[in-house]
């Protein structure tokens, strides 16, 4: 299975694929409460990360099954990402208008945690990174990050890539991938988040990469 560097019309299967392997991330539960139904709210919310980077032309990465459907993506942010363009903060408000001023306060306090420790240098950032349920197990993150490495250490820009994670049991993993913790905060009782970067020299450990078919 390719690695696939996939075009905006593909925005709805990412925001399938990224509902579904997100869909009791402590992120996704805390943002948008009990209100129902939140498998509506979900792809909302989901729909509204990735169309801030189809408004920019940012990567979308993506792995096709045998049947041509997607099952595993990526969402990037690249090194010196402009201001959000007039359509997309027109179609934010829209979103946040839709699932409530409630979910948008908590949703802003998470992000102003996360913000705490934002990597100053220029670098790509791995919004989401996630597999289909079904499809989980077969190594298919580790090819979707060898093509985020690989799309960093080709840019001159990039110093390397930053991530943040709300679940502890992904420290270790992503520590195996040459991350680091640059900074934690706790968001509320249910939620805290880490920031991580790795930096892009770390590219020169002879880790493979799977690289990306455009």
């Amino acid at each position: 299975m390719t690695v696939l560097m996939l075009s905006s019309d593909r925005m709805p299967d990412v925001v399938r694929v990224l509902s579904d392997a997100f869909y009791d991330y402590p992120v996704m539960r805390y943002v948008l409460g009990p209100e129902p139904p939140y498998d509506d709210r979900l792809r909302t919310l989901v729909g509204l990360f990735v169309s801030g980077r189809v408004f920019r032309n940012d990567p979308l990465l993506g792995v096709d099954d045998e049947d041509g459907d997607l099952v595993a993506t990526a969402t990037m942010t690249l090194p010196g990402d402009p201001s959000p363009p007039p359509a997309l903060l027109a179609h934010r408000e829209a979103v946040w208008a839709e699932l409530g001023r409630e979910a948008r306060a908590r949703y802003e306090a998470f992000s102003s945690a996360a913000q705490q420790f934002a990597i100053s240098a220029p670098h790509h950032h791995l919004n989401m990174i996630g597999v289909c349920r079904g499809h989980q197990g077969k190594g298919l993150s580790r090819r979707l990050l060898d093509a985020v490495h690989a799309l960093a250490g080709a840019d001159p820009r990039s110093t390397g890539v930053s991530l943040s994670t709300e679940h502890p049991r992904n420290l270790s993993l992503y520590a195996h991938f040459g991350y680091r913790v640059e900074g934690h905060a706790r968001v509320a009782d249910t939620l805290e988040t880490w920031t991580l970067f790795r930096p892009v020299d770390y590219l020169s450990d002879g880790l493979s990469s799977n690289g990306v078919e455009v």
